[in-house]
């Protein structure tokens, strides 16, 4: 799937704004996928996030977290955890099945159907460079970090 285009949407973001891909070619862009507001994968794996984006910013990247929670829900997540960048709602599953991250996952011994931790890099064409499935959040921001670095030569 790895550099190529991908078709355009839309989703409401934090800050009264909203997101289009298309709006965002020109510079690098991070779209991070993640299951739930407030958990504490999600919430670490947003720190991360945090933590590194001036360098991101450095890059002229920008990054986007994306789940199926409420626009108030992340408005909430966004302010307590002081993030510098916007989350996306996508309580249709617009942009989730566009980048196919809906998956079965077992939760306390049940089937239940949720985002899977995935991260999209697009380059500054607007296409697709690298994509991340399955994350594991240690270190996961970082590696990003370091893909990026690589477009901007």
């Amino acid at each position: 799937m790895a550099d190529k285009s991908f078709p355009d949407f839309e989703l409401a973001a934090t800050g009264g704004a909203v997101f289009r891909l298309s709006a965002e070619h020109g510079h690098p862009l991070v779209i991070y996928f993640y299951p739930k507001d407030n958990t504490p994968g999600c919430t670490s794996e947003g720190q991360q996030f945090r933590d590194l984006y001036p360098r991101f910013r450095k890059l002229e990247c920008a990054i986007y977290g994306v789940s199926r929670d409420s626009l108030k829900s992340h408005e909430n997540f966004k302010a307590k955890m002081n993030f510098p960048f916007e989350l996306l709602s996508d309580a249709d599953e617009t942009a989730c099945r566009l980048f196919n991250v809906i998956k079965m996952k077992n939760m306390y011994g049940k089937q239940v159907r949720g985002i899977e931790r995935s991260t999209f890099v697009f380059d500054a064409r607007g296409r697709l460079a690298r994509e991340w499935r399955g994350v594991k959040v240690p270190g996961h921001a970082q590696e990003i970090l370091d893909f990026v670095q690589t477009l901007k030569k």
